[in-house]
């Protein structure tokens, strides 16, 4: 039933053009950064060949942008998650889904399979990019594999508070800022021990950009997946229970 729901969420994302807007938009923006960064190491490969233990192609072209990539998805994937749960209660299909055989923990992991699924395939998208390298040069498959893995738990944890939203919102409008204002929040968490000088471990803890960046470097602790699988599983939960509430109301 979860990949039933999931199958019929990601046809439905394609039947509007947002979803193919979104594609065509990030792919043409990631690819001229892409593209920057190539030039870019062009034009420094002459020093660097110079230098002992300067940075290779990899760390030139590949952190940069999965760095880029994930600004990005922070601004859109708000506008992915937004009407997941929201789209169905303004239609007055939500309470025909609640009263149907199916359990809420189905509904949710649904609804996020389905969404995760084009979240996919943009990754796999802009992975293309640095693997065609590979015609002309050499890549460190390892750092590349820990940014592939980094973005993918950033995207997850994404996905999963913006269905959380979707859930306690009543608008999908409402739904896209309260998303973007709690992702944004937990990206400028850390800056604070920056502006102030003080460390606050609470904070370095919670931060998601940092566990982001830790496993990006190549430096793939428990602690970070541990927070992102946390964090994904939170959410889920909030979700399923809000549902759960709604459905009791019913």
């Amino acid at each position: 039933m979860i990949l039933t729901i999931a199958s019929r969420e990601f046809r439905t994302l394609f039947l509007s053009p947002m979803a193919w807007t979104i594609l065509a938009i990030l792919q043409f923006i990631l690819a001229f950064l892409f593209l920057t960064q190539v030039e870019a190491f062009t034009s420094l490969q002459p020093k660097l060949a110079s230098i002992e233990g300067a940075p290779g192609l990899t760390d030139i072209i590949v952190p940069p942008l999965f760095g880029n990539a994930a600004i990005i998805l922070l601004l859109v994937t708000p506008l992915m998650t937004m009407r997941l749960i929201c789209e169905e209660r303004r239609n007055k299909t939500l309470s025909l889904l609640l009263s149907a055989p199916v359990s809420t923990i189905d509904i949710i992991l649904g609804k996020y399979v389905g969404i995760l699924g084009l979240m996919l395939l943009i990754i796999a998208l802009i992975t293309l990019m640095p693997l065609s390298l590979l015609g002309g040069g050499e890549l460190d498959l390892g750092k590349l594999f820990a940014n592939i893995l980094a973005l993918l738990l950033l995207v997850t944890a994404f996905t999963a508070i913006g269905l959380f939203m979707s859930c306690i919102a009543g608008h999908p409008t409402v739904a896209a800022m309260s998303t973007f204002g709690v992702l944004l929040l937990l990206w400028i968490l850390d800056w604070t021990s920056g502006l102030t000088d003080q460390r606050s471990e609470l904070f370095e803890y919670l931060s998601i950009l940092r566990h982001f960046q830790n496993i990006q470097s190549g430096l793939i602790s428990s602690v970070d997946v541990s927070y992102f699988l946390l964090f994904i599983t939170t959410f889920i939960a909030l979700s399923i229970r809000s549902l759960d509430n709604e459905r009791l109301q019913k």
